[in-house]
């Protein structure tokens, strides 16, 4: 896929998964996000997740889909950082992110991209076609 249609399907989703390090191991955690021109944007609180993107801003983030015949992944390279100033916070406010659960997530970041690639996959699923005779 090209950087434009990565974009596209990261502007048209807001529902992934981040990869980050914390003490020698890697994390998956899911997570809603919104974009913000070229950069991905989520809502956290304290913990694990917000420990290991400040310990290490390396990140990987994912989103993926599918339909009858045909599967998508996009991957996101980048660096998290915490968003601490005034006019970074407000942008953020002012983007389409909100928090699925009702618990306060205070601290926003956003992933500044350094690589993004996407693949498109043909589905056959022959087991589909398949009818038992009975």
């Amino acid at each position: 896929m090209s950087r434009d249609e990565c974009w596209e399907l990261l502007r048209s989703n807001e529902f992934g998964r981040l990869a980050f390090h914390l003490t020698g191991e890697v994390h998956i955690v899911p997570l809603n996000y919104a974009t913000d021109r070229e950069v991905l944007l989520f809502r956290t609180s304290q913990g694990n997740k917000l420990l290991g993107v400040v310990m290490q801003s390396d990140v990987a983030f994912e989103i993926d889909g599918y339909a009858q015949d045909e599967a998508w992944s996009v991957i996101v390279r980048g660096d998290a950082r915490v968003l601490e100033k005034r006019d970074d916070r407000e942008r953020a406010e002012a983007s389409r992110l909100r928090s699925w659960i009702p618990t306060d997530k205070e601290v926003f970041v956003e992933i500044i991209p350094e690589e993004i690639t996407g693949r498109r996959f043909d589905l056959d699923k022959p087991w589909e076609h398949a009818i038992p005779v009975r």
